[in-house]
């Protein structure tokens, strides 16, 4: 079977090192990059056309999604979206949703490393399901 490639948008270098982790301990997913930003990324998805985008909401230069936007209208993928959930970020989520994210993982706030670790089955499942997802172009 065909490893699904994967790659990681999160402006924080820990984030990005967990999760590379976590996926690459799975027999059936590659990490084949990360990215601090939404523009780094974007030439990451030209260069390495990843299989599935795991992507956080908040960055600078440009939020998660605006990007995630643009990605849908110009080259749809299987995007899992993973931030830190607040009550404010929960209408976010849900935009993340309708614009196309597969499904979405809450980032711990506190602890960060053990947290997601423990979250490592639920992630790779995740990142495994959104692989299999049929994504469409958006229009707007």
């Amino acid at each position: 079977m065909k490893k699904i490639r994967v790659l990681i948008v999160d402006d924080s270098l820990l984030i990005r090192e967990v999760l590379t982790e976590i996926l690459n301990s799975s027999p059936d997913i590659e990490v084949v990059g990360a990215a601090e930003d939404a523009f780094v990324a974007r030439e990451m998805i030209k260069q390495l056309n990843p299989d599935v985008l795991t992507l956080d909401i908040e960055m600078p230069r440009m939020d998660g999604i605006t990007f995630l936007r643009n990605l849908m209208r110009l080259r749809p993928m299987p995007v899992v979206m993973i931030s830190v959930l607040t009550e404010s970020n929960a209408e976010v989520t849900l935009e993340a949703l309708a614009l196309g994210a597969v499904d979405f993982i809450a980032k711990p706030i506190v602890n960060v490393e053990n947290t997601l670790n423990d979250y490592a089955e639920e992630i790779i499942a995740k990142v495994i399901m959104a692989s299999e997802a049929n994504i469409r172009r958006i229009e707007q």
